[in-house]
Protein backbone atom coordinates (compact mmCIF):
# COMPACT_ATOMS: atom_id res chain seq x y z
CA UNK A 1 0.00 0.00 0.00
CA UNK A 2 2.90 2.55 1.04
CA UNK A 3 4.70 1.80 -2.39
CA UNK A 4 0.95 3.14 -4.58
CA UNK A 5 0.94 6.01 -2.34
CA UNK A 6 4.61 6.57 -2.78
CA UNK A 7 3.98 6.12 -6.47
CA UNK A 8 0.97 8.39 -6.45
CA UNK A 9 2.58 11.46 -4.75
CA UNK A 10 5.19 10.92 -7.39
CA UNK A 11 3.07 11.38 -10.42
CA UNK A 12 1.26 14.40 -8.14
CA UNK A 13 4.86 15.89 -8.05
CA UNK A 14 5.70 15.42 -11.52
CA UNK A 15 2.53 16.62 -13.41
CA UNK A 16 2.54 20.01 -10.96
CA UNK A 17 6.53 20.28 -11.75
CA UNK A 18 5.52 19.80 -15.31
CA UNK A 19 3.02 22.03 -15.64
CA UNK A 20 5.16 24.77 -13.84
CA UNK A 21 8.40 24.65 -16.08
CA UNK A 22 8.38 25.89 -19.50
CA UNK A 23 10.69 23.15 -20.97
CA UNK A 24 8.65 20.12 -19.24
CA UNK A 25 5.41 18.71 -20.75
CA UNK A 26 3.47 15.81 -19.91
CA UNK A 27 -0.34 14.52 -21.41
CA UNK A 28 -1.78 13.80 -18.80
CA UNK A 29 -2.49 12.12 -15.09
CA UNK A 30 -1.94 8.66 -16.64
CA UNK A 31 1.55 9.90 -18.37
CA UNK A 32 2.42 11.27 -14.86
CA UNK A 33 1.80 7.61 -12.92
CA UNK A 34 3.39 5.86 -16.22
CA UNK A 35 6.61 8.74 -15.57
CA UNK A 36 6.96 8.25 -11.91
CA UNK A 37 6.94 4.50 -12.56
CA UNK A 38 9.48 4.62 -15.31
CA UNK A 39 11.51 7.01 -12.83
CA UNK A 40 11.87 4.66 -10.13
CA UNK A 41 12.48 1.55 -12.39
CA UNK A 42 15.22 3.61 -14.20
CA UNK A 43 16.88 4.97 -11.06
CA UNK A 44 16.40 1.30 -9.71
CA UNK A 45 18.61 -0.34 -12.17
CA UNK A 46 19.96 2.17 -14.43
CA UNK A 47 21.21 4.77 -12.20
CA UNK A 48 23.85 2.42 -9.88
CA UNK A 49 25.55 1.86 -13.17
CA UNK A 50 25.75 5.63 -14.23
CA UNK A 51 27.19 6.28 -11.07
CA UNK A 52 29.58 3.74 -11.05
CA UNK A 53 30.77 4.68 -14.80
CA UNK A 54 30.59 8.37 -13.89
CA UNK A 55 32.85 7.89 -10.59
CA UNK A 56 35.85 9.55 -11.53
CA UNK A 57 34.28 12.34 -12.48
CA UNK A 58 31.80 13.07 -9.99
CA UNK A 59 34.72 12.58 -7.53
CA UNK A 60 36.66 15.84 -9.24
CA UNK A 61 33.49 17.71 -9.28
CA UNK A 62 33.10 16.57 -5.49
CA UNK A 63 29.36 14.98 -6.35
CA UNK A 64 28.07 17.83 -8.72
CA UNK A 65 28.00 15.51 -11.85
CA UNK A 66 25.34 13.73 -9.73
CA UNK A 67 22.83 16.39 -11.39
CA UNK A 68 24.22 15.53 -14.53
CA UNK A 69 23.17 11.86 -13.65
CA UNK A 70 19.76 12.70 -12.54
CA UNK A 71 19.16 14.86 -15.51
CA UNK A 72 20.54 11.96 -17.91
CA UNK A 73 18.19 9.52 -16.24
CA UNK A 74 15.04 12.36 -17.15
CA UNK A 75 16.08 12.18 -20.56
CA UNK A 76 16.21 8.68 -20.79
CA UNK A 77 12.30 8.37 -19.34
CA UNK A 78 11.50 11.02 -22.03
CA UNK A 79 12.70 8.77 -24.74
CA UNK A 80 10.95 5.92 -23.51
CA UNK A 81 7.59 7.16 -22.70
CA UNK A 82 5.21 8.99 -25.83
CA UNK A 83 3.05 11.88 -23.68
CA UNK A 84 6.59 13.33 -21.59
CA UNK A 85 8.97 15.42 -23.17
CA UNK A 86 11.91 17.51 -21.84
CA UNK A 87 13.11 19.95 -23.89
CA UNK A 88 17.27 20.21 -23.18
CA UNK A 89 19.51 18.98 -19.97
CA UNK A 90 19.30 22.07 -18.06
CA UNK A 91 15.54 21.38 -17.99
CA UNK A 92 16.26 18.30 -17.22
CA UNK A 93 18.32 19.09 -14.27
CA UNK A 94 16.42 21.73 -12.78
CA UNK A 95 13.11 18.94 -13.52
CA UNK A 96 14.86 16.60 -10.84
CA UNK A 97 15.89 18.82 -8.39
CA UNK A 98 12.68 19.97 -8.22
CA UNK A 99 11.16 16.83 -8.45
CA UNK A 100 13.36 15.38 -4.97
CA UNK A 101 11.83 18.64 -3.32
CA UNK A 102 8.78 18.26 -4.30
CA UNK A 103 9.05 14.50 -3.98
CA UNK A 104 10.83 14.98 0.13
CA UNK A 105 8.24 17.57 1.00
CA UNK A 106 5.46 15.27 0.45
CA UNK A 107 6.34 12.34 1.47
CA UNK A 108 7.41 14.11 4.71
CA UNK A 109 4.21 14.54 5.59
CA UNK A 110 3.15 11.03 5.85
CA UNK A 111 6.01 9.49 7.73
CA UNK A 112 4.71 8.62 11.00
CA UNK A 113 6.10 9.68 14.38
CA UNK A 114 7.66 6.50 15.95
CA UNK A 115 7.55 7.69 19.37
CA UNK A 116 4.03 7.61 19.15
CA UNK A 117 3.27 4.38 18.69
Amino acid sequence: MKLIIRLLLNAIAVFAIANILNGVSIDNYTTAIIVAAVLSLLNLLVKPILILLTLPITILTLGLFLFVVNGLIILLADNFIDGFAVSSIWTAILFSILLSLLQWLLQSFLKTDKDSN
